[in-house]
């Protein structure tokens, strides 16, 4: 899998390390090349500098083969003008863009594109959103009660739960929604709550239930869509 970085700062060069190790490739794109003096020198031979919008920096990086893009540099506007060409030029599957403004990441959200506010920069939520359900690959749960019975995920809707209520999702899975993110801001949903695209939703589960739990939940947001 290739994995294409816009920013090379703290989250950007441990963005690019993490999913080296995992065995993926990736390559980082930064307008300043002292950046890359952050990434070791097997990283920093796939680095390219540019603008993260640039056609032709994205396909130098990579892009057209790329599944996944991660922009993460210190502009709103540059990661989510990059994260849109890369989804909506190239086709590319998994997009997350870092805004620091929660108001423009709620206008990003609805068009399609997932955010990371500030109070979630962290390189573990990123990839969360990036490898959704990846063979193999896990990060934990994000909260497990002591006795190890009861733990909380966090899973990013698929196109088929959208327009649905929480209790349809409730009633269908084996979980209880906590809260969701949407847009930078933390909701408390009622039942009723309709999902939106975008939607992060946080999910209390037992222990014995929660493997693969992202895996179904897109099997029966497809369900949806097809029925």
């Amino acid at each position: 899998m290739h994995i294409v970085i816009l920013g090379c700062g703290r989250v950007g060069s441990t963005l690019a390390h993490t999913l080296e190790d995992m065995g993926h490739s990736v390559a980082v794109i930064d307008q300043d090349p002292e950046a890359f003096r952050r990434l070791r020198p097997s990283t920093a031979q796939a680095a390219v500098r540019g603008l993260g919008h640039n056609r032709e920096v994205l396909v130098a990086a990579g892009i057209e083969t790329a599944s996944a893009f991660a922009a993460v540099s210190s502009g709103d506007n540059s990661n989510i003008i990059s994260a849109r060409v890369a989804r909506e030029s190239f086709g590319v599957e998994h997009v997350v863009a870092r805004i620091y403004d929660p108001r423009r990441a709620e206008v990003y959200q609805r068009l399609g594109i997932p955010t990371v506010g500030t109070v979630h920069w962290t390189a573990d939520t990123i990839l969360r959103r990036l490898i959704p359900g990846s063979s193999g690959l896990d990060f934990g749960p994000l909260w497990r009660d002591p006795s190890g019975t009861l733990v909380m995920t966090e899973a990013p809707l698929t196109a088929g739960w959208v327009g649905h209520r929480i209790e349809q999702l409730e009633s269908a899975l084996p979980v209880r929604v906590a809260y969701l993110s949407r847009g930078g801001e933390i909701l408390l949903p009622r039942g009723d709550e309709t999902l939106r695209a975008g939607d992060v939703v946080h999910v209390l589960a037992r222990a014995a239930d929660i493997d693969g739990l992202q895996v179904r939940l897109g099997a029966r947001g497809t369900e949806r869509q097809e029925s």
